[in-house]
């Protein structure tokens, strides 16, 4: 493994961690509607290239509600892991979810980054794991406080990304016809960049496209 390599469909999995109402309420550090954006190009881009996926969530029934419906439709078929542990690692049912995808690179985001997101990249980072944090599609009870977890997981070895970073990442080349309808499907619903997709084809007709003459 190497943080040189790019994340690719084929080398990486990805963890989503406690995006539930209780959650969401804390956070402070960000505009929480920028985080559900974001979380949700994170699961979108996920489910187009086919990326093992690992859902979880922290006390569902009994204090912070269920995960965000926007994600677990897109995942109809996933067991999302309950939990009572602050930290994703110390539960045996994720642990064992995680080793399940056979991949040694793993993004994590979650609900809130000083517990939920850098407990277990610390531990997952010990057990020989390499782990990308998509900061913006975190969020914390205020901006030190996650700032000041996202510097210790950078220091510990962890790679800061963004989330539309992550889903250029896995894209790569506009040319690949496959995914691109997608590409543009998430783009435009949760990222500014939409705008511009929209305008593209407003200007120059539908045929608009990145990658070249259809």
């Amino acid at each position: 493994m190497s943080k040189l390599e790019m994340l690719t469909p084929q080398n990486s999995a990805i963890a989503l961690i406690d995006y539930q109402p209780a959650m969401y309420q804390g956070v402070q550090s960000h505009d929480r509607l920028v985080t559900m954006n974001n979380v949700q190009i994170l699961a979108k881009a996920a489910k187009l290239f086919k990326i093992p996926t690992v859902l979880t969530t922290v006390a569902a029934e009994s204090f912070s509600g269920p995960f965000m419906p926007e994600v677990v439709s897109l995942f109809p078929d996933h067991n999302i892991i309950d939990r009572t542990s602050m930290n994703s690692w110390l539960d045996e049912n994720f642990r064992k979810a995680v080793a399940a995808t056979g991949r040694k690179k793993f993004v994590i985001a979650g609900l809130w980054t000083e517990a939920c997101v850098l407990f277990p990249t610390l531990d997952m980072m010990r057990e020989g794991y390499e782990i990308y944090i998509p900061a913006d599609a975190c969020g914390d009870l205020s901006l030190e406080a996650h700032n000041r977890s996202m510097e210790r997981a950078i220091q510990a070895g962890a790679v800061p990304i963004t989330s539309s970073q992550y889903a250029y990442e896995l894209q790569q080349d506009w040319a690949r016809s496959e995914t691109y309808e997608g590409m543009m499907d998430i783009q435009r619903a949760h990222s500014p960049y939409g705008i511009q997709i929209r305008f593209s084809k407003w200007a120059l007709g539908e045929h608009a496209s990145e990658g070249g003459k259809s």
